[in-house]
Parts: structure tokens; C-alpha cells; sequence
């Protein structure tokens, strides 16, 4: 099968899941008599959270989506070509090119729901942007600032750097696709659900038991959540976020939650082959209202293998080295622009 025809073939496996959804699917029950969610899953699209500038609706045509899906199957097929050995070496530059993209895994299709198109997860704001208020963009660009400027220490630089958790919002909650590996395990017991991220091997761990938070200087990687079935739906409720994680890292998706942030997420199996994943995220300190989404998790063949952070371990020496040698030649280094992150 060619590169340009694995899209073509993906959409058929999603019209079936919604097929399945469209005629009243009912997830089976677990040992414990809970709707059974476990297995594994993943979020990878080409539907980021935001609405880039060139779709101006929540959803598109089939016609239109597989016309994009056939530019960007052939523009991954270019990036993945066979470097040249020929070719020699890079001309001296900011960014001298990297190796092809054989590593990266983004996704091949547009997100499905109910058989619509998806151009954005968010659906409220309908206009598919994070309603920053002006003291929640304030804060979201001066954090980025930091982390793209400081140099002092492993403190200061982010976390997917440190080896801490994923880039971007992958351990979330939310929890959003990225570049890749975008796999999940979900694993049920009776008075717990646990969720396996395959980036940086973070383990969520969703409380059954009750729904009492710890009190306020508890907060852990990934906050503290609590979950209960409402019907065929594990609803989780998230607040004590670390600090640490309010900056969540990924090109033009980046977000930003205060330590303040409340994430309530709804995971409904809608089919053999997909769970329904809806999350709002109450953050008054950051936006101007409450933001919702909503996103297809299919399903995967597993298993979900480790995920060795070696690289961050190797640059994140180098990264402060180059910084050290900078300063004792006097240099200053140079500042990266966020103006437009």
C-alpha cells in the first residue's frame, strides 16, 4: 500500500466506528460491572486543539477533509525521503535541517466524531481559539518567555526536557495529541482507573472511591483526580495542578493552566473501536470563560512500549553547557522571540 493510499484506508475504519455509534452502541461491562474502557488508545490526528487560520467552521466536507489529508500524506512523504549521502553537509544556520520523519507519528486523518469532519477539538469558543484573558495571556507568554530564555539550571528549563512528563498537554489532563507517540492504556478496577501515557510513561491514577480532593499544598505531577460513572460515562474531576506544569509546551498549541485550574473530562465508549473523550477546563485565572472539547481516542494495537527519554537526558547537558560557554567568552546569548508562540 502506498503512502497516499493508508489515509484513504484509515477513513474506512472510522466511518465504521460511527456507523457502530449512529446505531445505539452500548460498551460492554467489566468484571465489576463498570462500562469497560480498558485497552489501548490513541489521540493522534492531524485535528489539533485550536482551529488553524485556513478552516473558518468546526467541520468539513469529506471531499475537502481528504483533500487535506492527501497534502499532507504527500508532504510527509517528501519530509520522510531517504537522505542524500551525497549531499553533504548543511549551510551554516539557526536551524541546519534535520534527519528525515520516519520518527514521527502525528496521525493520517482529521479527526472524526459522529461521522463530522473535525477542524478543531475545542467547540466552545466556536470560533475553535483559547479564550485567554488578558492577565492569562500576560501570564501564558511571559512563562513561555522563561523557558525558552532561562539557562541557569535543569530547574528552569521545561519539563519534557527534564524527562518529567510529555511535551505539550500529552499527560494532561487534557490530555492532547502531539508529534507523537499519542498511545494510551487504560486499565479498570474496581475502585480504580489508572492511564498509561506512552510519552514519558506517565501514570495517572483516577480515585473511585470518593471524590475528596487533597488539601492545597498536595500537588502532584498531573493534579489530583477523581472519577464516578455517570450511566456509560467515567466522569473525572482534576484540580491541584503542580505549578510546575502550568506551561505545557507544543508550536502553535502550547496552553497554559494556573496551579487554580479545575479539568473535568468524560470518557464515553461510543463503539468497538472508539471512546468519546470530552473535557472542559474552569481556569478563571487564565481565561475569560470556561473552554470545552471533544476528541475521538481509537483504538490501538498495543502493546505500549517504554518510553526512554534519552534524548533530553543527552541535550539537557548541552543546552546548559553551551550556555556556561557562552558566558565565559563573554557572550550573551541570544534570546529565542515568542511573539509569535
Amino acid at each position: 500500500m502506498t503512502r497516499l493510499a493508508r489515509p484513504l484506508a484509515f477513513l474506512g475504519l472510522l466511518a465504521a466506528a460511527a456507523t457502530a455509534q449512529a446505531a445505539g452502541y452500548h460498551a460492554p461491562k467489566n468484571g465489576f460491572g463498570q462500562p469497560d474502557l480498558q485497552g489501548t488508545w490513541t489521540n493522534a490526528s492531524l485535528t489539533s486543539l485550536q482551529r488553524p487560520p485556513m478552516f473558518k467552521t468546526l467541520t468539513l466536507t469529506e471531499a475537502e477533509a481528504k483533500a487535506v489529508e492527501k497534502r499532507r500524506a504527500a508532504f510527509r512523504a517528501a519530509q520522510d525521503k531517504p537522505s542524500d549521502p551525497k549531499a553533504g553537509a548543511p549551510p551554516e544556520a539557526n536551524d541546519p535541517g534535520g534527519y528525515n520523519a520516519a520518527w514521527t507519528d502525528p496521525g493520517v486523518a482529521l479527526g472524526r466524531i459522529d461521522g463530522q469532519v473535525r477542524t478543531s477539538w475545542l467547540v466552545d469558543p466556536a470560533n475553535g481559539q483559547l479564550p485567554y484573558s488578558p492577565a492569562g495571556r500576560r501570564a501564558y507568554v511571559e512563562a513561555l518567555r522563561k523557558a525558552r530564555n532561562s539557562w541557569d539550571g535543569p530547574e528552569t528549563r521545561p519539563l519534557g526536557e527534564r524527562c518529567i512528563l510529555g511535551f505539550g498537554s500529552t499527560a494532561g489532563p487534557p490530555m492532547l495529541n502531539v508529534l507523537y507517540n499519542n498511545n494510551y492504556q487504560i486499565v479498570q478496577s474496581k475502585d480504580a482507573v489508572a492511564i498509561l501515557v506512552e510519552m514519558n510513561h506517565d501514570a495517572r491514577i483516577v480515585r473511585l472511591t470518593d471524590r475528596k480532593h487533597p488539601q492545597a499544598d498536595i500537588r502532584p505531577w498531573m493534579g489530583d483526580s477523581v472519577g464516578w460513572w455517570e450511566g456509560d460515562t467515567l466522569v473525572v474531576e482534576t484540580t491541584n495542578f503542580n505549578p510546575g506544569e502550568s506551561l505545557r509546551p507544543y508550536f502553535d498549541n502550547s496552553i497554559y493552566l494556573s496551579p487554580g485550574a479545575r479539568v473535568t473530562e468524560r470518557f464515553t465508549r461510543v463503539s468497538p473501536t472508539q471512546i468519546l473523550y470530552r473535557f472542559a477546563v474552569d481556569d478563571p485565572a487564565t481565561y475569560s470563560q470556561t473552554w470545552k472539547a471533544e476528541m475521538p481516542l481509537n483504538a490501538a494495537k498495543g502493546p505500549v512500549y517504554e518510553y526512554a527519554c534519552h534524548e533530553g537526558n543527552y541535550a539537557l547537558p548541552g543546552i546548559l553547557a553551551g550556555a556556561r560557554q557562552a558566558e565565559k567568552e563573554g557572550r550573551k546569548i541570544e534570546a529565542v522571540d515568542v511573539s509569535g508562540g
